[in-house]
């Protein structure tokens, strides 16, 4: 990055252009140096707190941030499924975690309204009661009356099959009770490399494989209307269910950005000025790099210092990726609040990683109310239930607020 030849705002000769990259560190710089991540248990070594490892990726892994416990894995601990031939069994996080934390510790409960997500492959289904596990352990959750299943499309949860995967969500006041179960389902967001009537590549990242998605025929109408430009080079943001080796593509999350995923045009931001709270859209991702119920957010604007590895591997100079949205830099594991606008739960998570393709969409997200353009935050399947998100929506209306 170049010198601004100014040293603050307040300087002769000082314009927007020179000052904004002063603003963005003053904000990295409050949210670094200010006491809060002690508050929320995240700083190394404290009691109760959890440690947060560094990116090693466009998305890092972290534990859960505090004494939240917003998550449970049927059986042992052991790691997600991944292409390295790793364990194909999830992540369980501590069942004690939901507890009260102790007096003394500086990490706070969990919000009481804050949801939990049980993940694991189904076992047996009734109207009234779910069973899922894998090679450590069976658990059982009842359903309530009104409780719904997504695989493709909405559908009574006795009509789920043996062997689906399932993301449950349980009620906050009634662990033992679930009412949303989402099974097999998958996201593939990034740049279109090659497309034809079969199938389409798309490109998750220079550090991640590129994946394959096939639109069945029942979808490729409202997937048209909504995905128009399908041609290398352009954005792409769908749902479907995955299958092993492709996702199939029927929820297309938000109308397509109309231009080439390298030309960006940056948002101007009025005054300069980068206010300490960002409203904007959150989303969640699909990666089988991180274990069931890892909890964070990657952020759009990792500190150059840190230098994302997507940049690293794309050859962006540090700091100099394509955006959309001009945010204030933050280190990997700067506590930040999220606030889910739809449901009114809010959350202070670590920041994991840095968020390369999120920060390239201008789309707004209309969940409950139109957000401001830009995705400001790329949630963990795991936290983004926990806030209340519907995952088949993809996104929700976010306020973050830095450092507390």
């Amino acid at each position: 990055m170049q010198p601004a030849g100014v040293c603050c705002d307040r300087c002769p000769g000082a314009t927007l252009a020179n000052t904004r990259h002063i603003a963005r560190r003053g904000l990295l710089k409050a949210a670094v140096f200010q006491p809060q991540q002690a508050a929320v248990g995240l700083v190394r070594g404290s009691r109760g707190g959890t440690k947060v490892p560094g990116a090693d990726g466009p998305h890092g892994k972290a534990g859960s941030p505090g004494g939240g416990g917003a998550v449970q894995r049927a059986g042992e601990t052991a790691p997600r499924s991944r292409a390295d031939g790793g364990s194909p069994h999830g992540h369980e996080t501590d069942s004690h975690r939901s507890a009260p934390a102790e007096p003394g510790s500086g990490t706070p409960p969990a919000p009481a309204n804050l949801y939990r997500a049980v993940t694991g492959q189904v076992i047996d289904v009734s109207p009234q009661v779910i069973a899922i596990g894998d090679e450590g352990g069976e658990r059982r959750f009842a359903l309530t009356a009104s409780a719904t299943a997504w695989r493709g499309s909405s559908l009574d949860p006795a009509s789920l099959s043996p062997g689906d995967e399932a993301v449950i969500r349980l009620l906050p006041s009634r662990p033992g009770v679930a009412d949303r179960i989402w099974a097999n389902i998958g996201r593939v967001t990034g740049i279109i490399v090659d497309c034809d009537s079969a199938s389409i590549l798309v490109s998750e990242g220079a550090t991640k494989g590129v994946q394959k998605v096939v639109i069945p025929r029942n979808a490729s109408g409202r997937v048209q209307v909504k995905l128009p430009n399908m041609r290398p080079g352009y954005l792409i943001d769908i749902l479907g269910i995955r299958h092993l080796d492709y996702l199939e593509g029927m929820i297309p999350v938000n109308p397509q950005p109309p231009y080439h995923s390298d030309r960006v045009v940056p948002d101007r931001m009025a005054g300069g000025r980068l206010p300490e709270s960002i409203a904007g859209s959150a989303i969640w991702h699909d990666s089988a790099e991180e274990p069931y119920g890892v909890l964070g957010v990657s952020y759009p604007a990792i500190d150059p210092a840190a230098a994302c590895a997507e940049d690293n591997a794309s050859r962006f100079p540090p700091g100099q990726g394509p955006a959309f949205r001009q945010l204030p830099y933050l280190a990997v594991g700067t506590a930040l609040n999220v606030r889910n606008e739809c449901t009114d739960i809010a959350w202070t998570l670590p920041v994991t990683g840095c968020a390369p393709m999120a920060r390239l969409f201008n789309d707004r997200c209309v969940a409950c109310a139109a957000s401001p353009r830009g995705r400001v935050a790329d949630l963990t399947i795991a936290s983004f239930v926990a806030l209340g998100g519907d995952l088949e929506t993809g996104c929700f209306s976010t306020t973050l607020t830095i450092g507390r």
